[in-house]
Order: C-alpha cells, then structure tokens, then sequence
C-alpha cells in the first residue's frame, strides 16, 4: 500500500500539535475520558464507536489554537456516554469528563471482529490504515465513494482519505502482497470513522 500527501483542508485555520486526553479508571472496567485543559470541544466520536491509543477524539480549541485530541495510553473500548452533540462546540473545563468507554464491550464486539479480520489479513488481501486519522470513504459530502463492494480496482487507484490534524492523505491501493488487480469484498471501515493504524479498511480478492 502507498500514500501521496495532499493540501486540501477544510477550513483556513492551521491546527496546532496534538493535544492528549486524561484517563480515568471507573468501577465496573470502564474508563473516562477527561479534558486535558480549558476549551471548546467539538466533533466527539459517536456512541458505540471504538476508542483506542491515538484515537482522534475530535477537536479542542485552546486560547485560539484549535488542536487534534487523542486518546491517551491505556484507552480501549467502546463509547457508551458523551457531553455535548457530536458536531456542535462544547466548553469543557480541565478534568471535566468528556467520553465514558466500556472495555467489556470492546471485548465482546471489536476485539472479535479484529480476530475475524485477522484471518483475512493472513492471506495479504487487507488494504489498512497507515496510521491513526479519521478515515472518508469519499471525496467530499455528497460525493460517490471511491470504491464499492464488486468494484474491481488497479494499483494506484484512491481508496479513501485520511485525515490526520486537517492534512488529507490520500490512501492508494497496492503494495505488499496485494495483486495488481482485485475486486473489493468488504468495506470494514465506516465513512468518517476514527481508526489506529493498522487498522483494516478494505478487503479484496484477485481478479
């Protein structure tokens, strides 16, 4: 698999490094997420998404920097709670909590669909992240997605975006032990998902 970085942006402000969240333990194996300082946070990830190390949690703007936050060490699960809407801002203030996860749902769901994904990845036929972002399957709102299950795809053909502090990076099918030519199968990852590298995004079979 080969990436080609691109400029496009969504907006005109520069976001500043990545800001890492707290983590708190709670009773029953679940964790919290918490504000690392004062700001507006915005673009949380949805209910039932799976959280884990380096997970863009959205977007907090701090003394007029906007910055990506991630997930800190130790974070595993799936969120069950969140403050706020997903898309609107949100002012939190240091150690307020923002996301609950539960690892117990983490191991009954994502961690067996990993497992699954793990046989496919076996055979070489897993196109998968190349590091933690959010991933789109398609170009813009409104657009077609760049693949579909039964499309047959080449080397070098543009498999989805991802984005990683508002730097878009094009994900381009091939390399490895992947075949030159080779019909998609299974779409794993969700348009706009958050996802850790490695993470598998697309599976395909020869042609």
């Amino acid at each position: 698999m080969t990436t080609e970085r691109t400029n496009y942006v969504r907006d005109s402000r520069t976001v500043r490094p990545l800001v890492t969240a707290r983590l708190v333990r709670l009773d029953g194996g679940r964790l919290a997420i918490h504000a690392p300082a004062v700001g507006l946070w915005r673009d949380r990830p949805p209910i039932g998404s799976l959280v884990r190390p380096g997970s863009l949690l959205g977007r907090i703007s701090l003394l007029g920097e906007d910055l990506a936050l991630v997930a800190p060490e130790g974070a595993r699960g799936v969120v069950v709670s969140a403050v706020g809407d997903k898309l609107a801002q949100h002012p939190v203030a240091y150690d307020d909590r923002l996301l609950v996860l539960d690892r117990a749902v983490a191991a009954g769901s994502s961690e067996d669909a990993a497992a699954a994904s793990g046989e496919e990845l076996s055979s070489g036929l897993i196109v998968r992240a190349p590091s933690s972002g959010r991933f789109y399957r398609r170009p813009a709102p409104g657009k077609p997605e760049f693949v579909a299950v039964g499309d047959v795809i080449d080397t070098g053909k543009v498999v989805g975006l991802l984005e990683v502090m508002k730097t878009f990076t094009r994900i381009q099918y091939g390399g490895g032990e992947l075949p030159a030519r080779a019909r998609v199968i299974a779409l794993h990852a969700e348009d706009e998902a958050d996802v850790s590298a490695g993470e598998p995004l697309i599976a395909v079979e020869p042609v």
